[in-house]
């Protein structure tokens, strides 16, 4: 048999706030996968001007969104990497039906499939809480939080000195919308993972140890299930 077919491949669903990234790797630390995050494939494909960076930044320039074909090459390219030998965590992707039945297609052709989809929710007040109160670095890009992960020095970033700022989408209104944006679009790929009898859901409050717990028991449950 395949030993292809043994690898675990992650679905991580979840609104801006809900700790995903920082999930996800807690996840491909103790389960020994690779964390796939669109938004780092976004940058690294801009950083070094590949075919897909430049074809990206030709609609980011004009304000239009990425279509989702050149977000699926993207993905599709990255896992074509040896690294990916373990299975995948995906962060950001799919981000609709379109996508989603892109991710089962090459994995198909792969010899794999999605082996869980983890949606981590989140209250919507707990959310406005935790990025109205966020700092990033300037310089290293660096995340900290006001209340719940303040750097040593006010405003000065712990590991390269560099500044703290907020982000102008971090102010509580705009958070609120883009909730609202992110419930819209994720409703139906939500529905989508539910028919086909993968999706489950975790309570993403409470300490990260207790959120990674709840999610390596409901990866476990889906897998073993």
């Amino acid at each position: 048999m395949n030993s292809a077919v043994h690898k675990l491949n992650i679905v991580l669903l979840g609104a801006p706030g809900s700790g995903k990234g920082t999930q996800a790797d807690r996840l491909c630390e103790k389960l020994g996968l690779t964390h796939v995050a669109t938004g780092d494939l976004f940058r690294e494909n801009l950083r070094n001007e590949t075919e897909l960076g430049k074809l990206a930044k030709s609609y980011m320039d004009k304000g239009i969104l990425v279509p989702d074909e050149v977000t699926i090459a993207m993905v599709k390219d990255r896992l074509m990497r040896p690294d990916i030998e373990g299975g995948v965590v995906f962060d950001g992707f799919p981000r609709n039906q379109t996508q989603a039945e892109a991710l089962s297609a090459m994995l198909a052709e792969m010899g794999q499939q999605v082996n869980a989809v983890v949606y981590i929710r989140v209250a919507d007040d707990e959310i406005v809480e935790r990025l109205s109160g966020r700092l990033i670095c300037r310089r290293c890009q660096a995340s900290y939080h006001k209340k719940f992960n303040p750097p040593k020095v006010e405003g000065v970033c712990d590991v390269c000195g560099g500044e703290l700022y907020q982000r102008a989408d971090d102010n509580p209104e705009t958070v609120r919308t883009r909730l609202e944006t992110y419930k819209e679009q994720t409703a139906p790929l939500v529905e989508y993972y539910q028919k086909a009898g993968l999706l489950v859901e975790v309570a993403g409050e409470g300490t990260l140890d207790e959120v990674t717990e709840r999610l390596l028991a409901a990866v476990d449950g889906k897998v073993a299930g």
